[in-house]
C-alpha cells in the first residue's frame, strides 16, 4: 500500500529556497479552465487547418492530431511527476536540478531560456491566430478586400495590448474568467459541432475522405509532408506547462497540479479530434478551402451554414538579464508587472516576422512548439539518464514500466519534431518562404550565451533544492529566505 504523503504547499517552496508571494486564489476548476484556455485545442486546431491540409490532407488533420495528442499525453504525464515533487512556478527550469550537481547551473540556464522563448512564441501564436481570423472575417464579408501584412501586424499589436491590460489590471478576476472560459469553450464546442452537422445534413463528405484523403501541395516527399503536418496537432496540445507556471496560485498543489496537467491535454485531444472530424464532414471543394482568402475554418463554416453572418457568429463563439527587476511582484496588483511588460514587448517584436516573411505563420508556430517541447524534454532526459531515481517520494507518480514508456515516447517525439519543424513548409525554398524559426533560435542562442559569459557563469547557481528535506516535507532551503520586517513580526 502506498504511503500517504502530506506536504504543506509553502513548506515545499521553502525547501526550494523560495517564499510564497502569490495568493492561492485559483480552484482546481479555475486552473483547469486556465490550462484549457491556453491550450484552446479545438479552436487552435481549427484555426490552423492551413498548416496540415496542404501537408497531408485529412489524414494529417485527424491522425496527425491523434499522434501528437498521445505523445503530448506522455510528456504531460512525465512532467506531472516533476510537478508533484517540485510544485514551483519555475517548472522545467527547476526540475533539471535532478541532474549532476556541477551541471545544474548551465542546464537550468539553457532550459529557462528555451522555455521563455517558447512562451513568447506561443503568446505570439495567440495574437497570430486572432488577427488572422479577424482578417478572415473581413475577407468573407468583403471579397474584394486584399489583406496586407501590415494590416495583420497592427491587429496583432492591438490584440496583445488588450491582453496585457486584462492580465495586469484584472488579475483578481482571472480565476472567474478562466472558469467561465472553460465552461463556455466546452459548451461552444458542442453547440458549433451540432449546428455545423445539422446545417450540412444530409450532404456530407464520405468517411473515406475524412479519414483517408491524402493531399501534398508542399513539394516535399509524401512521408515528409505528412510529418510536417504534425505541426498543427503539436500546436493544439502544447503549452500544458502553464499549470506549472501558475502552480503557486492553487492550494494542494502537489496533488491537484499533476491531475490538471494531464487532464487538460486529454480533454484538448478529444475535443480537438471530434471537432476536426466534424469540420471535415462538411461538403466543399478541398482546394477552394485551402486557398480561401477567409481561411479554411471560416470557409468550412460558410459552406455549412450557407450564410456569411452565420459562419461569423459560430466563429466568435532568474536566468534573464535583470531577473530581480523582472521577477519583482507588484505590491498593489499582486503580480510581476515588470515581467508582464517585458513579455508583451518581446511578443510584439517577435511579430515583426509578419512584415518580412510569407511563411511567418509556420515560423512562429514552429518556434513555439519546438522551444516548448525542448524545455519539456530537458528534465525528462536528465531523469532517464539518472535511472529515474532522483525524484523524491511524491503524491503523484506513474508505475515504473509505464513511466519509462511515457518518457521514451516523449523523447523520440521531441527529437523527431525538433528537426522536422525547422524545415521550410514548402519547396522550392526562397528567402520569403523559408522557416525563420531557425533564425529566431539563433538570436535566442546568441543572447543567452552572451549573457552566460558576461554574468551567468559567475553569479548564477541554479535553483536551490533540498531533496532530503523536500522528500520528508521539511521546510528547509539551502539558502536563507528573505522576509520583510512585517513578515518577521507576524512569524
Amino acid at each position: 500500500m502506498k504511503k500517504k504523503i502530506q506536504i504543506d504547499d509553502d513548506a515545499q517552496l521553502a525547501a526550494m529556497g523560495h517564499k510564497a508571494e502569490l495568493k492561492r486564489n485559483f480552484s482546481t476548476l479555475s486552473m483547469l479552465g486556465l490550462a484549457f484556455a491556453i491550450l484552446n485545442s479545438w479552436t487552435a486546431l481549427s484555426a490552423s487547418l492551413n498548416l496540415s491540409l496542404p501537408s497531408g490532407g485529412s489524414t494529417s488533420v485527424v491522425w496527425g492530431l491523434i499522434t501528437a495528442g498521445i505523445c503530448n499525453l506522455c510528456m504531460a504525464a512525465s512532467l506531472a511527476e516533476f510537478l508533484s515533487a517540485y510544485p514551483t512556478a519555475g517548472g522545467q527550469y527547476h526540475w533539471v536540478a535532478v541532474s549532476w550537481e556541477k551541471w545544474v547551473p548551465i542546464l537550468s540556464w539553457i532550459t529557462g531560456w528555451i522555455n521563455v522563448a517558447g512562451w513568447v512564441a506561443l503568446v505570439a501564436t495567440g495574437g497570430l491566430l486572432g488577427s488572422q481570423l479577424i482578417l478572415g472575417v473581413i475577407s468573407l464579408m468583403h471579397p474584394t478586400y486584399e489583406a496586407q501584412r501590415w494590416h495583420q501586424f497592427l491587429i496583432y499589436i492591438a490584440y496583445n495590448v488588450v491582453a496585457f491590460v486584462i492580465n495586469a489590471f484584472m488579475n483578481s478576476a482571472l480565476p472567474w474568467v478562466t472558469r467561465a472560459a472553460f465552461i463556455w469553450s466546452i459548451t461552444g464546442f458542442a453547440i458549433i459541432s451540432i449546428t455545423v452537422l445539422a446545417c450540412s445534413s444530409p450532404h456530407f463528405n464520405s468517411g473515406d475522405f475524412v479519414f483517408r484523403e491524402f493531399i501534398n501541395q508542399t513539394g516535399w516527399p509524401d512521408g515528409i509532408a505528412w510529418l510536417l503536418g504534425l505541426l498543427q496537432g503539436g500546436l493544439g496540445v502544447t503549452g500544458f506547462d502553464a499549470v506549472a507556471h501558475m502552480i503557486e496560485e492553487i492550494p494542494n498543489a502537489s496533488i491537484e497540479g499533476p491531475k490538471i496537467m494531464v487532464t487538460c491535454v486529454g480533454i484538448g485531444t478529444f475535443t480537438g479530434a471530434v471537432f476536426l472530424i466534424v469540420l471535415l464532414f462538411v461538403p466543399g471543394d478541398i482546394d477552394d478551402i485551402i486557398n480561401s482568402s477567409a481561411g479554411p475554418l471560416l470557409q468550412i463554416l460558410d459552406n455549412a451554414t450557407k450564410n456569411h453572418a452565420g459562419a461569423i457568429c459560430l466563429l466568435i463563439d532568474g536566468g534573464l538579464p535583470a531577473s530581480r527587476f523582472f521577477a519583482k511582484v507588484h505590491k498593489k496588483l499582486g503580480l510581476p508587472l515588470n515581467a508582464l511588460c517585458l513579455s508583451t514587448i518581446l511578443v510584439i517584436i517577435f511579430g515583426c516576422i509578419f512584415l518580412g516573411s510569407s511563411s511567418a505563420f509556420n515560423a512562429i508556430i514552429s518556434s513555439s512548439v519546438v522551444a516548448l517541447d525542448l524545455s519539456y524534454g530537458m528534465p525528462i532526459v536528465v531523469n532517464c539518464l539518472r535511472g529515474r531515481k532522483m525524484l523524491p517520494e511524491r503524491p503523484w507518480s506513474l508505475p515504473s514500466g509505464l513511466a519509462w514508456t511515457a518518457n521514451i515516447i516523449s523523447l523520440v517525439y521531441i527529437i523527431l519534431t525538433t528537426v522536422l519543424f525547422l524545415f521550410p513548409p514548402e519547396l522550392p525554398v526562397t528567402g520569403s518562404n523559408m522557416n525563420y524559426c531557425v533564425a529566431a533560435f539563433g538570436i535566442v542562442l546568441v543572447i543567452s550565451v552572451f549573457q552566460w559569459i558576461v554574468d551567468g557563469r559567475k553569479n548564477f547557481t541554479g535553483p536551490r533544492v533540498n531533496l532530503d528535506g523536500l522528500a520528508q516535507g521539511v521546510p528547509v532551503g539551502e539558502a536563507p529566505l528573505e522576509f520583510s520586517s512585517e513578515e518577521k513580526v507576524a512569524k
